[in-house]
């Protein structure tokens, strides 16, 4: 079966958001990129290695929920569209989808990310594999394109993975408010994320032994350097995991062992870094259910679920709008 495609960032509008993010954040006091840049071919490998690490809990952590408790969710949603952010590959799709199909609603998938190379193999393959699935791929940023998001039927919409972590508090509350305004009440969010844990389990994650997060961290180096004609020598960075108290998350970050100049020609700075600065690539919230519960009803929404909270290692939370 053949899918539909709709396309509201083209690969010169991530080009020039590149750019921007790099002007602003590496001539800032405290330089920062945005950990989306990570994710170029390579990057996006890297992250299936880390995935399959013995210290990187949360993919294992939320697919087991998953397939738990996907029936439940299939139940209590009532859905027939399945909308999945930041879908990717669309590696945990099945699972919700076939929850659906075995429940008798499922009638169409709509992935949405910012880039399509993944989806238009992955949609094709999940079309061929549901019987009458209708697929349809939206191209888009969720922080300006929710609204372009097909809103026929009854949606349950899945933002996985923990990515509601790399927000910080003001960009989630935003990004919540935001999507509920998209929903009817009829529709659902299935929201994954990580749960405060012990500290040392938690920087393990994210500084495996095998330096494949190290790795990936240093990829953003060779996405900028590709994509805008930078100089960077990744190999003049050392990648640092640590745990924000405060704030309760993880920071991912590059320090420069030496102090260096960088050039990016396409974005038109130089760059100085002193020896030992750091330039902030990710952070990764994690929560309690208490706080996952209030942010939401701070953004307008009314949980009907919580999974995975006795077990202390990530939460499923199932919520609609109470509009």
């Amino acid at each position: 079966m053949s899918y539909t495609i709709d396309v509201h960032l083209t690969r010169d509008d991530v080009r020039q958001r590149m750019r921007a993010d790099a002007i602003d954040g590496l001539q800032s006091a405290s330089k920062s990129i945005p950990p989306v840049w990570f994710y170029d071919e390579r990057g996006s490998q890297l992250f299936e290695q880390i995935t399959r690490l013995p210290e990187y809990y949360p993919t294992r952590a939320e697919r087991h929920l998953l397939e738990t408790y996907a029936r439940t969710i299939a139940e209590l949603s009532k859905a027939d569209t399945l909308v999945e952010l930041g879908a990717g590959a669309c590696e945990k799709t099945r699972v919700l989808l076939s929850a659906l199909q075995d429940f008798g609603t499922l009638a169409t998938y709509i992935p949405f990310d910012v880039s399509d190379e993944f989806l238009r193999d992955a949609a094709s393959t999940l079309s061929s594999e549901y019987e009458s699935l209708a697929v349809h791929l939206v191209i888009g940023d969720f922080s300006e394109h929710l609204a372009e998001i097909p809103t026929e039927g009854r949606r349950m919409v899945a933002f996985l993975g923990g990515t509601i972590g790399n927000l910080d508090p003001a960009r989630r509350a935003r990004f919540l408010f935001d999507l509920n305004c998209t929903m009817s009440s009829d529709d659902s969010l299935l929201l994954g994320a990580d749960l405060v844990k012990d500290r040392r389990r938690l920087v393990a994650a994210y500084d495996d032994a095998a330096g494949v997060t190290a790795d990936f961290n240093k990829n953003v180096l060779h996405v900028l350097n590709e994509q805008l004609g930078g100089d960077f020598d990744p190999d003049q960075f050392t990648h640092v995991a640590r745990w924000n108290e405060n704030e309760q998350w993880i920071e991912m970050r590059l320090r420069a062992e030496h102090a260096t100049d960088v050039k990016l020609q396409e974005a038109g700075i130089s760059v100085q870094f002193a020896a030992h600065e750091e330039m902030l690539t990710e952070i990764s919230a994690k929560f309690t259910p208490a706080r996952i519960e209030a942010e939401l009803h701070d953004a307008g929404f009314v949980v009907d679920g919580m999974w995975g909270a006795d077990e202390g290692e990530f939460l499923l939370t199932l919520a609609h709008p109470f509009c």
